[in-house]
């Protein structure tokens, strides 16, 4: 393949959540890349690219300009919000306590209530993040599905893909050439 003839990629339509993540699992467990996974994008982001709402994701199944989301576990991106805003939490407070002429040990303290303070925010704004993603996936669902793609690098890796896909109760499987420009 060259690099004028586009990539290539496998997709998947997913009745339900769990399937769709036991299939990542494995595409996971056999070496493909998380970058090389994504998912679709939330209804809003869809209608707002394409300027259209869908009735079934099937309909985007190979559209180039379906907007997509990298895949992410939930957790880790939880975790990861959880972690930046505590840190900045921390580094706020103890720049207050050292631009304020303070103490180490009241800018150590202060750090410690950023961070808590950081993370309880970061936890409250994952569970939003959280409960958001959800409904993406309700809503997918009753549009006939969760689609991933998974961009593979050679027929050897479209192959497993495809297995992998259809191993996991994965419907409409098949691989398809993305235009260079995607």
């Amino acid at each position: 393949m060259t690099a004028s003839s586009g990539s290539r990629e496998a997709v998947g339509v997913f009745a339900d959540a769990a399937s769709l993540q036991s299939a990542v699992d494995e595409l996971l467990a056999e070496g493909f890349p998380s970058d090389a996974l994504s998912l679709l994008a939330s209804e809003e982001s869809v209608e707002a690219k394409l300027g259209h709402k869908y009735q079934r994701v099937s309909e985007l199944e190979d559209d180039p300009a379906a907007p997509r989301a990298h895949y992410a576990p939930v957790e880790e991106a939880e975790r990861a919000t959880i972690g930046a805003l505590g840190l900045l939490g921390a580094l706020g407070a103890t720049g207050v306590v050292a631009a304020s002429g303070g103490a180490l040990a009241l800018a150590l303290l202060a750090a410690g209530v950023g961070a808590g303070a950081g993370g309880l925010l970061g936890e409250l704004l994952a569970k939003f993040l959280g409960a958001e993603h959800a409904e993406s996936v309700t809503q997918q669902i009753a549009h006939g599905g969760l689609l991933l793609w998974v961009r593979c690098a050679d027929p050897t890796q479209e192959l497993s893909a495809q297995e992998i896909l259809e191993r996991h109760s994965g419907k409409d499987v098949h691989v398809h050439t993305l235009p260079a420009a995607a």
